[in-house]
């Protein structure tokens, strides 16, 4: 039967390293992400990822033609507006609601056929509608029920382009960090386990170590403090059950 004190030593051995290893990969993560995060100062950096969900969705209502509106705020002033708010992360519910009246501002009487076919409504009764609000004139029920199916077909494409825009975001930002944080475990391991400048590091047991550290950083950073708390619980209850 192993002595008691020897199975604590093991344990508490093979938990400080666990525990070190898990520490070294939040620290790492967490870099990572601010290294993700700061390069966001150079044109907007992973920011940038998802815009083309929303400018795909919103291109066929910037109209740009004859029937086009001729004041000085176009499609790319819209577009350029859109992409502001989306680089500097303001609220999802807030982006659409501007996209939307963005999109209002521009329904014409001349491009309204335009739009109409974008969303597949009536073409006839939305630039009927365009040309009484116009004129001031009071607009029928049909072309007022004609507005809403443009504004929930709008809505529900706006929805589904902010989200897919999100997820695309998120995704490409969190493999940005996990190739930083493998660079940087790698860098790292050299440093640690390489000091001088003749040292065999590539391919070594250290080097595939390091980048696995790296590689775990980012997935294990948000949760390492209640990874570790677990780990804890667990070994003390396993100490005491043994006594």
């Amino acid at each position: 039967m192993p002595d008691p004190a020897t199975t604590d030593a093991m344990l508490s051995g093979r938990l400080g390293d666990i525990l070190n290893f898990i520490s070294a990969a939040a620290g790492l993560g967490t870099a990572a992400m601010g290294v993700v995060d700061a390069s966001k100062a150079f044109g907007g950096g992973p920011s940038n990822f998802g815009f083309g969900c929303i400018r795909k969705a919103v291109d066929p209502f910037f109209f740009q033609g004859p029937g086009a509106p001729t004041v000085f705020f176009g499609k790319a002033e819209a577009l350029q507006t859109l992409k502001a708010n989306w680089l500097n992360g303001v609220a999802k519910a807030e982006q659409k609601a501007k996209a939307k009246a963005l999109i209002h501002l521009g329904l014409t009487q001349g491009n309204a056929a335009a739009l109409a076919r974008a969303a597949g409504v009536d073409a006839a009764k939305l630039t009927s509608l365009a040309q009484k609000t116009a004129a001031g004139t009071a607009p029928t029920q049909e072309e007022i029920n004609v507005l809403g199916q443009f504004d929930v077909v709008v809505s529900a494409m706006l929805d589904a382009a902010y989200e897919r825009g999100d997820q695309i975001y998120r995704n490409a930002s969190k493999v940005l960090a996990l190739l930083v944080a493998t660079i940087l475990g790698g860098i790292g391991g050299w440093l640690v386990f390489c000091p001088k400048s003749d040292c065999h590091y590539i391919g070594t047991s250290e080097f595939f170590l390091s980048l696995l550290v790296g590689l775990s950083a980012t997935p294990l950073a948000p949760i390492a403090k209640d990874l570790a708390t677990s780990l804890q619980s667990a070994v003390s209850a396993v100490r005491a059950v043994k006594r």
